[in-house]
């Protein structure tokens, strides 16, 4: 497995590097954002490491151009932590998001989760049916019948797909986490953004959903009848 770290910090690139050599990695580095693209398309890594704050081209339209042409797994790495930011690299099509400082068996368990859910979903590319929608096309298509209602993120996919798998029960926040991100991963404020981004895309009016349901106290439903 490679992984690409992409860190203007040397000294943490040259950290993060070692921790990645030890877990069995091979390890690439780049230290901005266009260098980060060549070593992408030259080296085709498994796993990209990817610091938010760089120079030449910042962390989030690196992860914007690579969800253009592929579906490399991306964990992004900031100091910051506010929901704003978290979302808008979600929305760039990261798979995870650390918030720095992290510890070394931190990062080596998320590169792992990430790519155990990369490669499920590689295998989980059939056609899933619930009430009226169908999402497909390797789990990120979901059309209505043969109207094509919207193109989803990854993690769009998986909580959908994980609703979905579940339709006309409560799924519990947690199970929901697991299922998206994998155990610590993720948090509630998270999966919250998550479900206001995907009503954006499949709900008539997102203010008042038809498909993902809101249980109080309980977790979310998909509601397909």
């Amino acid at each position: 497995m490679k992984a690409l770290i992409v860190d203007d910090d040397l000294a943490l690139a040259d950290v993060l590097s070692f921790t990645m050599r030890r877990a069995g990695f091979e390890v690439l580095t780049a230290h901005d954002g266009l260098t980060a693209l060549e070593r992408w398309r030259s080296d085709d890594p498994d796993l990209i490491v990817l610091d938010l704050n760089l120079p030449r081209l910042d962390g989030n339209k690196v992860c914007q151009q690579i969800r253009q042409e592929s579906s490399t797994p991306i964990i992004m790495l900031t100091v910051r932590g506010d929901d704003d930011d978290v979302v808008r690299g979600l929305e760039m099509g990261a798979d995870d998001y650390i918030v720095k400082p992290f510890s070394p068996r931190q990062l080596v368990a998320r590169a792992e989760a990430v790519l155990r859910r990369a490669h499920s979903a590689a295998l989980a590319t059939g056609p899933l049916s619930a009430g009226d929608l169908t999402l497909d096309a390797g789990r990120t298509r979901v059309r209505r019948g043969e109207e094509i209602l919207a193109q989803l993120t990854r993690l769009e996919g998986r909580l959908l797909e994980a609703l979905m798998l579940n339709a006309g029960h409560v799924v519990p926040h947690e199970s929901l986490i697991d299922a998206v991100w994998g155990p610590a991963g993720g948090d509630r404020a998270m999966l919250k953004q998550l479900v206001y981004r995907l009503r954006q895309k499949i709900e008539a009016d997102p203010s008042e959903p038809h498909y993902l349901q809101y249980v109080s106290g309980a977790g979310y439903m998909f509601e397909g009848a």
